[in-house]
């Protein structure tokens, strides 16, 4: 009895460790890995600015009330068209540190994503100062500058920083993963940017959305979903892996750690955003996302190193024999209007990646 007791105080304290550890993912100011944004955060409170982090919509807003502060916001896939407007009339000038379609359309107006830089440093060469007095970047994703007030780091087919509005009203979108996370934070004039986009006022609030912020209700808790017999049999099996320890221990010697390596397929990230995307009703955003990850790995297969979608897509059509306005279709243009819509636009870029693999690997159409 004393025994399940412990192992029942055991498991409690671990899940309650576990829902109050900070998240450590992409862009994450808390996080000290190479994805994360801890050194920033850290260089903004030495130069004394407050760093508040958020993590859902609610604290958002409460710190933006009243205050004269600067909102980073990353992945806002969880995010309605109106929460994402409320949140920029809120804040006193936005940057967005994962622009996706729907963020430039409603944020900035015209400018759309253009394809990735092929990683060469380059000159600001615009006039928006927190860009002009950083120095030279290396641009990960670039975007076109229709309707952008101002356009910076040119690369590539577009510009790796676009901006709208002015003053309290400006709106920054660039690819942060490229150029703020831990581990490029040191390359070029990447911290002196950062600082000078987010540290133009007292105050930065940095949001990372969570799938609550959304407008999916009355979603069930992991305890609704848990059948009744699940606590116990888990607190049974623990109890059984003490014991046997207890018994088994002193013959076996005392355990030893090792580091076991894991491999996560690279595509486990886009589905599950794909998913999540699907799930907050927009297919439009969902198919923009499978369709960023197909043109990455066309481009890798075929070479093509910075070019853009349309460059990709028309090289895609010449290698496999098919139309290119077809192929510019299914890679670029269509819009889905369902879920229905949506699933079959997947099926079309399954089958068009498909083609240009077998084509560039004839070796592995044979059986």
């Amino acid at each position: 009895m004393g025994a399940g007791l412990l192992v029942a105080g055991i498991a409690v304290a671990a899940i309650a460790g576990i829902n109050t550890m900070p998240a450590q993912g992409l862009l994450d100011p808390e996080a000290a890995g190479p994805e994360g944004s801890r050194a920033l955060a850290e260089l903004l409170r030495d130069r004394g600015v407050e760093v508040e982090i958020a993590r859902d919509r609610s604290a958002a807003l409460r710190a933006l009330d009243g205050s004269d502060a600067t909102l980073a916001i990353a992945d806002t896939a969880p995010l309605d068209d109106d929460d994402l407007v409320g949140l920029r009339d809120a804040a006193s000038g936005v940057v967005l540190l994962e622009p996706r379609t729907r963020d430039l359309r409603l944020l900035l107006g015209a400018p759309r994503s253009a394809g990735f830089a092929d990683g060469a440093t380059v000159e600001p060469d615009c006039d928006l100062p927190a860009a002009a007095v950083s120095g030279p970047v290396g641009p990960g994703e670039v975007f076109t500058d229709d309707g952008a007030d101002h356009a910076c780091y040119p690369a590539a087919a577009g510009y790796g920083l676009v901006a709208s509005g002015e003053g309290a009203d400006r709106v920054v979108a660039l690819d942060a993963t490229a150029l703020l996370v831990n581990q490029r934070l040191a390359d070029d004039g990447n911290a002196a940017l950062g600082l000078n986009l987010l540290g133009s006022r007292g105050t930065v609030v940095w949001y990372l959305p969570s799938i609550g912020d959304g407008s999916l209700t009355g979603t069930p808790s992991l305890g609704e979903l848990t059948p009744p017999w699940v606590t116990p049999a888990i607190l049974l099996l623990l109890g059984s892996a003490v014991a046997a320890g207890i018994w088994r221990g002193r013959r076996f010697g005392p355990l030893v750690a090792e580091n076991l390596p894991v491999t996560v397929r690279a595509s486990e990230t886009t589905e599950g955003r794909a998913r999540l995307y699907a799930a907050s009703a927009d297919p439009v955003h969902a198919l923009d996302q499978l369709r960023r990850e197909t043109l990455r790995r066309i481009s890798r297969a075929l070479g093509l190193g910075s070019a853009d979608a349309a460059a990709i897509a028309d090289a895609a059509a010449s290698r496999i024999g098919d139309d290119r306005t077809r192929v510019r279709g299914i890679l670029i243009d269509d819009l889905p209007r369902n879920d229905r819509d949506l699933v079959d636009a997947a099926d079309r870029l399954r089958d068009v990646e498909a083609a240009v693999l077998r084509s560039v690997r004839p070796e592995r159409n044979t059986p």
